[in-house]
């Protein structure tokens, strides 16, 4: 960390990375310094990330389909969907340390499940549930893979 720069300064800067593990330590220390836990169970975490999903779905309300990279949007516009995107994702963090779940494990494992759930012959440019790709007549590797 460069000197003079405060840990909460030098993980918003460019360049850093900043992992789950640091993120889950200074939502826990952020709680604690305000004794927020005793408010902090399951239920109530969840409710909280549900609330800003919902903020979040705000933002894009009435905007009918929105281009990748979000080209027409105003940069006041991009900093408060990151705001909201922030919200989410710390509240998700909060909400699985509280239940002692190992969010990077967790969704390490949900990738392998989805890669096999989804394979790629069977998948590829499709947007189908599973249960529509996996019950398909088409249910044969093309090119006999």
């Amino acid at each position: 960390m460069k000197e003079g720069v405060s840990a909460e300064t030098q993980l918003g800067r460019e360049g850093v990375t900043v992992t789950l593990k640091d993120l889950k330590e200074k939502m826990a220390n952020f709680s604690e310094e305000r004794d927020w836990d005793q408010f902090h169970s399951p239920r109530n975490l969840l409710l909280a990330l549900v609330g800003e999903v919902g903020e979040l779905s705000e933002i894009f309300q009435w905007k009918g389909e929105v281009p990748r990279g979000l080209p027409d949007w105003q940069e006041q516009e991009k900093l408060h969907l990151g705001e909201e995107l922030s919200d989410v994702l710390l509240y998700l963090i909060r909400l699985s340390d509280v239940c002692g779940i190992d969010l990077e494990k967790a969704a390490l494992r949900k990738l392998e499940l989805n890669a096999k759930k989804y394979p790629v012959h069977l998948c590829k440019g499709s947007s189908q549930k599973y249960y529509q790709i996996h019950n398909s007549k088409d249910d044969v590797p093309q090119n006999g893979v």
